[in-house]
């Protein structure tokens, strides 16, 4: 046995013991929630709820009056607009009013922070990257990544768009959770309101739409709604394609209504149920829903941009039957025989 392999009694006592490893929460996170804790009670001392409408030190009884001046109506705050329009109701939900709202104002921001934050990370890029390069091709390359795998290979040119709509709804989403976005009128998370959803889903509409139409020509896409090529397989196989047609054209005009009205309920619902929790505990509870609405938050941002990724998937991808030959093919395939030939998807 070498000498290398046989410590001695010295060597054994001088090595230190070798440290255990710690598990759980540190003295860090401790001393944040110890500090929100702090600082909620300090504000309910100096800043008391006061009623909706009112002005503070007026009189606001427990509970009814500090959830009702914790919340805010679906419709947004208007910061500017035209002299002499009228604004519409508190109530509205669905609103055509020319002006500057608190949401849109705070997406604006939003916007700048995320253009000057993305310019510096990537600001005289090197070949080998580091610090905040490093983390910004990480980031991409896992949100590409992640795209392709979900929506296979032909989403590879869309994940630019995929990874933008998904930082800029993620920090939307993320800024009401941000004080002192939705303590002041004038600036609110830009998801928790309808409209900016609706925006966003009209956008992620036109496009896949367009890209529909560019990559499979009007003739080709019209097709998928209309195949009025199968009445060459016979009357009622052209009858049941054009109703399972036009089934798939009422489910597009569908597509960006679940998106807006997804997005717009989780992230109202959620600052709702923040508000409540907030002004009925004061202190320990609304920390670990905090948490819990920073990841949810992320969710929905990633269920939107992953939809429209799928959706301009499916919107280029050919049925591959504008010939008529569905029918064929399919008694072909019952009978265990190769077709002659298949019509290759554009």
């Amino acid at each position: 046995m070498s000498s290398e392999q046989v410590a001695t009694p010295e060597v054994a006592e001088a090595q230190p013991p070798q440290p255990r490893s710690r598990r759980g929460l540190s003295s860090r996170w401790f001393l944040l929630i110890g500090g929100v804790i702090v600082f909620n009670i300090i504000a309910l001392i100096f800043v008391p709820p006061f009623p909706k409408g009112g002005t503070p030190g007026d009189a606001c009884a427990f509970p009814v009056c500090f959830i009702n001046g914790t919340l805010e109506f679906p419709a947004p705050h208007v910061v500017w607009a035209p002299d002499g329009s009228t604004p519409p109701s508190a109530h509205d939900l669905i609103v055509f009013y020319p002006s500057i709202s608190s949401t849109i104002l705070t997406m604006w921001i939003v916007m700048a922070i995320v253009l000057v934050g993305a310019i510096l990370m990537t600001r005289g890029r090197r070949l080998i990257p580091g610090g905040a390069q490093n983390v910004f091709e990480w980031f991409y390359e896992f949100l590409s990544d992640f795209g392709v795998g979900i929506a296979g290979p032909t989403a590879r040119p869309y994940i630019p768009l995929f990874a933008a709509f998904f930082i800029l709804i993620l920090f939307c989403n993320w800024s009401g959770l941000v004080p002192p976005v939705g303590r002041i009128e004038e600036l609110r998370a830009p998801t928790s309101d309808v409209n900016i959803t609706i925006g966003l889903a009209l956008v992620s509409f036109t496009y896949f739409e367009f890209q529909g139409f560019r990559r499979l020509g009007v003739g080709g896409y019209l097709g998928k709604f209309f195949p009025v090529y199968e009445f060459k397989q016979g009357v009622g196989a052209g009858l049941i394609a054009m109703f399972v047609g036009l089934v798939e054209l009422m489910l597009e005009f569908v597509k960006p209504v679940t998106l807006s009205m997804r997005l717009f309920g989780n992230i109202y619902g959620g600052e709702v149920a923040l508000g409540v929790i907030t002004a009925l505990t004061i202190a320990f509870i609304p920390v670990g829903l905090l948490g819990l609405e920073v990841m949810l938050n992320a969710i929905q941002a990633l269920i939107f941009s992953i939809l429209t990724l799928m959706f301009i998937v499916l919107a280029i991808e050919s049925h591959g039957h504008e010939e008529g030959h569905a029918a064929e093919e399919a008694l072909d395939a019952l009978h265990g025989t190769e077709p002659a030939a298949l019509q290759p998807a554009n």
